[in-house]
């Protein structure tokens, strides 16, 4: 009889460690090599009221994007939007991180005049005054570009349509280290829960001023 408990015992655990195994079988990262990529998400023409309308230049720092290459490739792209958006009265708002101080931003995209400038980490609402700001001018948009994607671009644009805010990210503005990140964030900002109604994915070209 003591033989036969013990049999059944050991039966039991070996049922249960296999069922374990099964269930560890079927996580992302055994799956990893099968993933596809979906089809890239639709861009659209974005029409850009200047009144309600704020270009968050994010991260453009030399810490940051003098480490990426893909940042510094985008500085003419994001120079331009700049110029454009200046142009039109549109608010300029920059951000960095703690302890990088405005006078870090890249060259090419300096602050000029009194455009607002805040410093946290990814997300750029927490622990800053920026939702004020943007009340206080009365905007109701953002045009998002800057580094990183996965970064400061992924986590503020994501607050903002939390915070009721529409958000247009400007792919050719915006980079990460690597492209797979990019194209996560690109993704993640259409399909991702409650964010996706408020937020478009854009190019410099397809903004209407």
């Amino acid at each position: 009889m003591k033989l036969e408990k013990w049999l059944l015992a050991f039966a039991i655990a070996a049922a249960v460690a296999l069922g374990t195994s099964t269930l560890h079988a079927a996580s992302i990262i055994d799956e990893w090599a099968s993933v596809k990529a979906p089809p890239p998400p639709a861009l659209k023409a974005v029409a850009v009221d200047p009144k309600t309308t704020a270009l968050v230049m994010a991260d453009f720092v030399q810490p940051i994007c003098s480490r990426y290459p893909r940042c510094m490739a985008s500085l003419p792209v994001a120079t331009k939007l700049l110029a454009v958006a200046r142009a039109a009265k549109v608010l300029v708002v920059y951000t960095s991180i703690p302890k990088v101080e405005m006078s870090a931003v890249v060259p090419d995209v300096k602050p000029e005049g009194n455009e607002p400038f805040v410093q946290s980490f990814t997300d750029k609402f927490l622990n800053t005054d920026l939702e004020k700001v943007f009340k206080d001018h009365g905007i109701t948009t953002l045009l998002m570009a800057g580094v990183s994607s996965n970064g400061a671009i992924i986590e503020t644009s994501s607050e903002a349509a939390l915070r009721g805010f529409k958000v247009a990210v400007v792919l050719d503005a915006t980079s990460a280290a690597t492209t797979y990140a990019e194209q996560f964030v690109a993704w993640q900002l259409v399909n991702g829960p409650v964010i996706s109604s408020s937020i478009t994915l854009t190019t410099s070209d397809m903004l209407k001023f």
